[in-house]
């Protein structure tokens, strides 16, 4: 399953879009708070790539957690933040905070009136996404088996209208494409993660 992101702004931050957020940025650079839910973390690396693709210089202030930044979004003394669309949906809906735009490539219907970043910053595409794994030696037809029911659960009309109303979407595969999937997502998100030079704690 992928969920996707969503960038966000106190709604005293005088930017109602992304290039009118960048344009801000830019005529203050390191005058802006960006929270993080911690290093490496999903909304740490969303706004490092941001970071890095707009050439915007903004204060990195981490979390242990979305949950513990959110009042501080709220409040104002954080202006903006990256979060995934089904922790941060309700604080949009209740017009607590602005969203600028989704972090993945395309708009969303659960965010319907909510730009892709991607309209404005051209690549700009991330998505968290969680997935089945099994112990390395377990036998193939057991991980067959596995993978045909986990699909047939991801094609339930029942299930994707789930999935769908936390703005999320299905991922079906075979076993293969997802070890694929993670090669190739690993490497991607290493880069950003060396550009950033991001450290654990």
């Amino acid at each position: 399953m992928r969920t996707p992101g969503v960038m966000l702004v106190n709604p005293m931050v005088p930017a109602n879009t992304v290039p009118e957020f960048i344009g801000y940025a830019k005529a203050n650079p390191g005058k802006i708070n960006m929270s993080s839910a911690g290093p490496g973390t999903v909304p740490h690396i969303y706004g490092e790539l941001f970071k890095i693709m707009t050439g915007t210089d903004m204060v990195l202030v981490h979390y242990r957690g979305a949950g513990p930044a959110m009042p501080d979004m709220i409040s104002g003394r954080i202006q903006v933040m990256f979060d995934s669309v089904p922790s941060a949906i309700q604080q949009v809906r209740a017009g607590k905070l602005r969203p600028l735009g989704v972090t993945t490539a395309a708009r969303l219907a659960v965010l319907p009136d909510v730009p892709a970043i991607g309209e404005f910053v051209p690549g700009y595409d991330a998505s968290n996404w969680y997935g089945i794994v099994a112990p390395k030696n377990t036998p193939a037809e057991i991980v067959d088996r596995l993978n045909k029911e986990i699909n047939a659960i991801l094609a339930d009309p029942q299930s994707r209208a789930r999935i769908a109303d936390m703005g999320a979407s299905p991922f079906a595969g075979s076993a293969a494409d997802f070890a694929k999937f993670i090669a190739e997502d690993t490497e991607r998100w290493g880069k950003v993660i060396r550009a950033a030079n991001i450290k654990p704690e």
